[in-house]
């Protein structure tokens, strides 16, 4: 059986997410970019689609107003 890669796929062969576990390795980075910001929010992206957790414990939790991602920005 081929190594389900992130949560995407397993929810695709099993019809839910309870048994997928993410995995770290030494990718898994902290990052300093604001939270709400277009770059924070592909960094979260990435993490997904290459089975990591979403969140790292010592991520920015810092925002800058200009750099919100808000409901109409298709950037």
């Amino acid at each position: 059986m081929a190594r389900i890669r992130n949560v995407f796929e397993i929810i695709e062969l099993y019809g839910h997410d309870e048994n997928f576990e993410p995995h770290t390795t030494s990718e898994f980075t902290s990052t300093s970019a604001p939270a709400g910001s277009r770059l924070k929010l592909d960094i979260l992206a990435e993490r997904i689609q290459r089975g990591m957790p979403l969140w790292h414990p010592e991520d920015s939790t810092e925002s800058s107003e200009a750099l919100l991602v808000t409901a109409g920005d298709n950037r």
